[in-house]
């Protein structure tokens, strides 16, 4: 699988706390998606969610997905992120990353990690990016 780059040009999209659109893929193959935080690893994407729900199932069962990000100031300036996941990381890297999204869109130090929740990061590899500038 050939690895795509994210344009320069649209990195704003993932510097600032725009929450962006995860599709994950269930067991009949119906797409799910999900309002996510996210950030940016040179050309990974980074999600991260709670161990055992739907999106982390969908994610370790069947690892293609796609990210939707769009501009809020110009809903037509939009990227798609077609790739999979290439790794995930649970323990004290999730909890940090978790800690690190809640500071880019809460402005919050520590994420209010519900108890008993455990996290998991998911590194998302481009395959393909399609993008208009609106």
């Amino acid at each position: 699988l050939m690895s795509a780059r994210i344009p320069e040009a649209f990195s704003d999209l993932f510097e600032r706390p725009i929450v962006v659109v995860l599709a994950t893929v269930m067991p009949d193959g119906q797409p799910q998606v999900t309002p996510m935080w996210c950030d940016r690893h040179g050309d990974q994407i980074w999600v991260n969610s709670a161990v055992g729900r739907q999106k982390d199932r969908n994610m370790r069962a069947r690892p293609q997905v796609t990210v939707l990000v769009v501009d809020p100031a110009n809903p037509y300036r939009w990227l798609e992120v077609r790739g999979r996941i290439v790794e995930t990381a649970t323990g004290d890297a999730a909890i940090a990353h978790i800690d690190g999204l809640a500071q880019k869109y809460m402005n919050v130090a520590k994420y209010p990690l519900p108890a008993g929740e455990e996290r998991c990061i998911y590194k998302i590899e481009p395959a393909r990016v399609n993008a208009s500038r609106g």
